[in-house]
């Protein structure tokens, strides 16, 4: 028995060898990735080396505001008239009600984005650059910073575009999140706790994660994320974006194992959604439901035996009127089985194809009813309950540089504001004839003194149309009818 045993020890322990030296060889994140040291399961050095200068620090800032707001004290008008308002004092005050000036503070807020393309587009959340007067971007490879402008955000999503005027960047590779697996190594990289260019290692815990009423289909992971790796990028083990890192789960407002990250699935689409229209296109199946498993659950607990001959779907609770499913004949207890031929199980992977859908697509639904199989396309529709995608132009689709006039053209051309026209290099500024060197001064009857001027005056374009009043070097004044969509 002995002999046995100190012929199978060296053999097993060369076996061990073995499968480990091909373990090692299977996850080498890349060819030019450093051998991996003993006893260390995975090289992530390679993926972070690839990832780290593609995050950059956002720095949002929210100015000191002056507003208007309600208040009421019961006792103000007993103590300062004793006639209690009946010789007329206190009227007209809103029922009681008083108004009153206050001034919020100056806000400051940190987070992180993704380079995402190397003239300057980067991807973050929403609520990193929401309500933000300015906006400062610091890169990771020479902390150069540079001011930023948001070109389309969305709350549901929580997903924003902003650009810095950059060139040669560190762009990140951005992977397909469809192809993750449950288990693999992942890296979320971002700036948490104001500790700049972190970090951090963990895997994917589970896929199509339904948080609250708006985020959606979200990946889980291990890697710890805090408050400022916000809009950080989760990569996997080659270094490619696989998910924007968005939230944590925590009752303590720290990690405790349980982090979210936006799929690239649902971002690729959003990034595509705002450059093209300035705002984020859902398109809606029209139905109220829950997974298959789920209503069952609730149903044995009321007694009830529930057959629905399967366990696996979306359960439709209600079919919305006049929306998509509506119009397609489905019904309240039909059963959702697939979309476009690809199996959903559970309510956040529905969630997650719709999300890469706009108003207008056609899918194919393969559903139950009586346990009986059925088809049918339906036409996704918009939240106002039609085909149309909701168009928001951005300044970009101008297809011009401006700077404000400076003093000597102010007082050569008396004028006391606009916008000079620098550059022309194409875009709806060149389709309506505008000119380099034209001064726009108004636009849509908005007097345009800066930049930000100009992008909100598109962003606010009614009939994506904009009425351009301004002068020529000459002096001579003129202006121009931009259309900012094709018809």
């Amino acid at each position: 028995m002995k002999r046995m045993v100190k012929i199978l020890v060296p053999a097993l322990y060369l076996m061990v060898i073995a499968f480990s030296a091909a373990s090692c060889n299977k996850t080498q994140a890349a060819p030019a990735a450093a051998s991996v040291p003993a006893g260390q399961p995975v090289d992530l050095t390679y993926a972070a080396e690839k990832s780290l200068p593609s995050v950059v620090y956002i720095k949002s800032v929210i100015n000191s505001k002056t507003q208007t707001v309600e208040y009421s004290d019961p006792f103000e008008d007993f103590f300062s008239d004793p006639f209690g308002g009946f010789f007329g004092r206190g009227q007209g005050n809103n029922g009681g009600k008083r108004q009153r000036q206050v001034q919020t503070p100056k806000r400051a807020a940190a987070g992180s984005g993704v380079i995402i393309s190397a003239d300057g587009y980067i991807v973050t959340n929403n609520h990193v650059v929401d309500g933000a007067d300015e906006l400062t971007v610091t890169l990771n490879e020479n902390s150069k910073e540079y001011s930023a402008r948001i070109i389309g955000s969305d709350k549901a999503t929580d997903l924003a575009l902003i650009k810095i005027d950059a060139k040669n960047l560190s762009a990140i590779v951005i992977a397909n999140s469809d192809d993750v697996k449950v288990g693999e190594w992942v890296l979320a990289v971002g700036n948490p706790l104001g500790l700049n260019n972190t970090v951090t290692a963990g895997i994917v815990s589970a896929k199509a994660r339904t948080m609250g009423q708006g985020v959606t289909s979200m990946i889980q992971t291990d890697a710890a994320i805090n408050q400022g790796n916000s809009g950080g990028a989760l990569v996997n083990t080659r270094g490619e974006l696989i998910g924007i890192n968005a939230m944590l789960a925590s009752p303590t407002g720290s990690n405790i194992g349980y982090g979210f990250a936006i799929p690239t699935s649902i971002v690729k689409k959003a990034v595509d959604d705002f450059k093209k229209y300035g705002t984020y296109q859902r398109a809606m199946i029209g139905i109220k439901g829950s997974d298959v498993s789920t209503y069952v659950d609730v149903e044995k607990e009321k007694g009830n035996e529930i057959d629905l001959g399967t366990m696996e779907g979306i359960y439709i609770a209600e079919v919305v009127e006049d929306g998509a499913a509506a119009d397609g004949g489905l019904q309240k207890g039909d059963v959702i089985t697939k979309i476009d031929d690809t199996k959903v199980k559970q309510f956040g992977e529905l969630q997650g194809i719709m999300a890469q859908k706009r108003p207008g697509d056609k899918v194919k639904i393969t559903y139950l009813r009586n346990k009986k199989e059925k088809t049918v396309t339906l036409t996704l529709k918009n939240e106002q309950g039609t085909t149309k995608v909701v168009k928001n132009a951005d300044v970009d689709v101008l297809g011009i540089d401006v700077r404000p006039v400076t003093d000597s053209q102010k007082k050569q051309l008396e004028i006391s504001y606009g916008l000079e026209v620098l550059k022309v290099s194409g875009g709806k500024m060149k389709e309506a004839g505008v000119p380099r060197g034209f001064i726009i001064q108004v636009v849509n009857d908005q007097p345009m003194r800066s930049f930000d001027d100009l992008q909100q005056a598109v962003k606010d374009a009614k009939d994506q149309m904009l009425v351009i009043k301004g002068i020529f070097p000459t002096g001579k004044r003129g202006g121009f009818v931009v259309y900012l969509q094709n018809e």
